[in-house]
């Protein structure tokens, strides 16, 4: 198998996994079912659900979001490269599973500095033999770091799919999060794509789970409204039905359950001319 399983960008650092407060990315393991996760943050994750329920809807549904999305890129767009930034803890069907079982050429680089992501990125973010999966320890405040290093694995004279699944709320300021989103577009060629999602304010309980969160002592996490989260899409044309609610974006057919659950998130993808 020709997976990549070293991390780019220089001397590998093992920095110490803080398991004395809660974090996001295993919070949302838990909610997924995963087992990467420690007691700190299956507590935060209880307490969260016990004043905003619909989170485990909404962490399903952004995961079926992005299965959707990369599909779309790959089966209809014809991208078969892909920088993932903020890929959190792997789970079923990461971006490379998805790609790579309709594209097995395609090449992946999910990017993250979180030590336990780091951890389990040699273990677990494979690649088939015909493709390529590498990962970045790096910080999305740092997105020239980014592309720079991503240049090692993908081609930048041809499009690539840019992937932000969750992560700006990260960037508490509205306009330093739109000039990273900005500075990694403008590194890729025209042709490439933008797919983006993130949580909203539209839900009070959503919103007040969160406030508790960030008083945990985690990394504050920030709620954007859909206006400002479509503002990020600038500039780019977007892929029909636009900037939606996640379970809106070109959702499957309906089965025998009925209409899918409506979810406190939206979404789109947008392509840079």
């Amino acid at each position: 198998m020709a997976a990549i399983s070293h991390i780019l960008g220089g001397e590998d650092r093992v920095r110490e996994i803080d398991t004395s407060v809660p974090h996001s990315a295993r919070i949302w393991n838990y909610w997924l079912g995963g087992k990467d996760y420690y007691p700190v943050d299956r507590a935060a994750g209880d307490e969260f659900c016990k004043v905003y329920p619909g989170i485990v809807d909404d962490a399903r549904a952004f995961r079926a979001f992005l299965a959707r999305a990369v599909g779309y890129l790959v089966g209809e767009a014809g991208i078969h490269q892909f920088l993932d930034v903020g890929t959190g803890l792997p789970t079923v069907d990461n971006t490379h599973e998805i790609a790579q079982r309709i594209a097995p050429t395609a090449r992946i680089v999910y990017v993250d500095n979180d030590p336990l992501v780091l951890a389990h990125a040699r273990a677990l973010l494979t690649s088939v033999p015909e493709g390529v999966t590498d990962f970045i320890d790096a910080d999305l405040h740092e997105p020239q770091e980014i592309l720079e290093i991503a240049a090692n694995t993908l081609d930048t004279t041809r499009p690539i799919a840019l992937i932000l699944s969750g992560i700006l709320g990260h960037i508490e300021d509205d306009d330093e999060a739109n000039s990273i989103v900005k500075r990694l577009v403008d590194g890729l060629a025209s042709g490439s794509y933008l797919m983006l999602q993130d949580a909203t304010t539209a839900s009070r309980a959503n919103a007040e789970a969160l406030k508790r969160y960030n008083n945990s002592g985690a990394v504050p996490y920030v709620l954007r409204d859909a206006e400002t989260i479509a503002d990020f899409f600038a500039g780019l044309d977007l892929v029909e039905p636009g900037v939606v609610p996640i379970h809106q974006w070109r959702p499957p057919a309906p089965t025998a359950d009925g209409a899918a659950v409506a979810v406190n998130g939206v979404g789109g993808v947008g392509r840079k001319t």
